[in-house]
């Protein structure tokens, strides 16, 4: 995993080393058949397409890491699994996911800001008790919505008696005025807050709404302020973070959430495409092995486009694209040295050998 992290790093240009970098936390669903895999068992799964929400199988969590770097002028940010941890309900999966950020984050020592992204599952004590543990790591996640809100301690009044650790209770709907104008296609609302899930530290807390008066409302907290970051949103590849103006500055943690989704497309592009899904060891040891080998192999295709100046043009192709190139290559020359060698006759080997010539200088050029 830190092998990947470094490489990942040095795609940095110098120019974008002070941006952030950001942590995608998640877990996903392998189902299996029958009980003979280790540690194999009924897993809950809300986007199960197979008539229940229980499947047979196995839960892996995983970690990613996304770098900056420059695409058509643009910053974008590079999507580079790291690992996958197979959850076996001796701890949980907050534990794992912990313990893979402490396991990668002395890389990242020299970084000045660190973000975990995370979905509600993963907001909770044992994992955001971490960013205590490190100065440049943060946190921005989603939070169940009737998650328990408190406003900031009045100032002292100077009366006897012990003060206030917490201002009132805080409701979404009515302490949360929304924006005038959409962003990323939902109104906003922004405080500080106090919460028992981060204890006595002050998080921003952003409402989310789909309606300006009655629309689906969904909560986040962010540890990091807007005056922490710094991060070139003018040139940022997508909308609505490229916006720029004084009234969009304090909405930035909560538009880098959309940073995560590309875990997502991780699993989809895995799963579809590599294999993820299809072992057959069963041992859970093997399979974890197996497992994070198939993801290395997927970061192999991911990195040379930005690595090698000769695979630039693939850095706009899938990961699928640039892997059946390279194997396309691999087969040629393969062909061509095998072809070589087993031809028999010196004299009818000279027009091979110059067509042969011919065919590789083509693919060179």
């Amino acid at each position: 995993m830190n092998f990947t992290a470094k490489l990942a790093l040095r795609l940095i240009p110098s120019d974008l080393k002070s941006q952030p970098l950001f942590l995608c936390i998640d877990d996903t669903m392998v189902p299996k058949f029958g009980k003979k895999f280790e540690d194999v068992s009924k897993l809950f799964d809300h986007a199960a397409h197979n008539g229940s929400n229980y499947l047979n199988g196995h839960c892996f969590v995983s970690l990613m890491l996304r770098v900056p770097v420059w695409h058509q002028r643009r910053i974008s940010y590079l999507a580079v699994p790291l690992r996958y941890r197979m959850w076996q309900k001796k701890e949980s999966k907050l534990e794992l996911a912990a313990a893979m950020v402490r396991y990668v984050m002395p890389e990242f020592h020299a970084q000045k800001n660190v973000i975990i992204l995370c979905d509600s599952w993963y907001v909770k004590q044992n994992l955001v008790s971490i960013v205590e543990e490190y100065d440049n790591l943060d946190l921005i996640g989603n939070a169940r919505a009737d998650s328990v809100l408190y406003d900031l301690p009045p100032a002292p009044t100077g009366k006897k008696g012990r003060p206030a650790k917490h201002g009132r209770r805080l409701s979404i709907d009515s302490d949360f005025p929304l924006s005038s104008e959409k962003m990323g296609g939902y109104y906003t609302g922004c405080r500080l807050v106090l919460t028992n899930i981060f204890g006595a530290r002050e998080v921003m807390a952003y409402v989310t709404s789909s309606g300006k008066e009655n629309g689906t409302k969904r909560l986040f907290f962010g540890t990091i302020l807007p005056s922490q970051l710094q991060i070139f949103c003018a040139w940022q590849e997508k909308a609505p973070l490229n916006r720029v103006g004084n009234g969009w500055m304090k909405y930035i943690p909560l538009l880098l959430y959309s940073f995560r989704w590309d875990i997502e497309v991780s699993y989809y592009e895995q799963k579809s495409f590599w294999s993820l899904c299809a072992y057959m060891v069963r041992s859970r040891r093997g399979i974890e092995t197996l497992v994070n080998l198939i993801n290395i192999s997927y970061c192999a295709m991911k990195l040379p486009p930005y690595m090698e100046e000769s695979f630039t043009q693939y850095r706009n192709g899938s990961v699928q694209e640039f892997q059946f190139v390279l194997s396309e290559q691999i087969r040629r020359q393969i062909f061509y040295v095998n072809l070589l060698q087993n031809i028999e006759a010196h004299i009818k080997s000279r027009a091979v050998i110059k067509a042969l010539r011919y065919l590789c200088l083509r693919d060179a050029a």
